[in-house]
C-alpha cells in the first residue's frame, strides 16, 4: 500500500489549495494537513511544521514536475498577457519592457476631476512607477 509523504510546506491555506487544485487537474491525488489547525491558531504553525501538502510516494516526482511546468507556463502567460497590440502609448516600461502601462491620473486629480495631464505611469506587469 502506498504511503503519504510530505511534499511541500505553506504559510497560507490559499497557496496550498492552489497547488492541490493544480495537481488534481493533472490526475494526482494530494491531501492538505494541518490546514484547520493553523487557521484556528496560526501560532501553532511552527510547532506542527506549517500547512503540508502530501502526495503518495509513487506520485512524488510527477507532482514536482507538474508544479514546475505550471510555474513556467504561468510566467510565460504573464509575458504574453502584458504585451498588448495597439497600445495607447508609444513607449514601454523602462524596468521590464512591457507596453501594458497606464497613466496614473490620481496624481493630478482633485475630487475625481483631472485638472492637469499626469506624466506618471504604472506598468501592469511589474508595478513599476515611472515618469515619461
Amino acid at each position: 500500500m502506498s504511503e503519504l509523504v510530505k511534499f511541500k510546506f505553506y504559510e497560507t491555506a490559499l497557496q496550498a489549495n492552489r497547488d492541490k487544485q493544480i495537481l488534481a487537474e493533472n490526475g494526482i491525488n494530494s491531501f492538505i494537513a494541518n490546514e484547520q489547525l493553523i487557521q484556528s491558531d496560526w501560532l501553532l504553525s511552527q510547532a506542527v511544521g506549517g500547512i503540508q501538502l502530501q502526495v503518495f510516494d509513487e506520485d512524488l516526482e510527477k507532482a514536482k514536475k507538474v508544479l514546475e511546468d505550471y510555474k513556467e507556463n504561468e510566467k510565460f502567460s504573464l509575458e504574453v498577457e502584458h504585451t498588448i497590440e495597439n497600445p495607447e502609448f508609444d513607449f514601454v516600461c523602462p524596468k521590464c519592457g512591457s507596453n501594458h502601462i497606464y497613466r496614473d491620473d490620481s496624481a493630478t486629480s482633485f475630487f475625481g476631476v483631472s485638472i492637469l495631464k499626469s506624466h506618471k505611469f504604472i506598468c501592469y506587469y511589474c508595478g513599476n512607477e515611472f515618469v515619461h
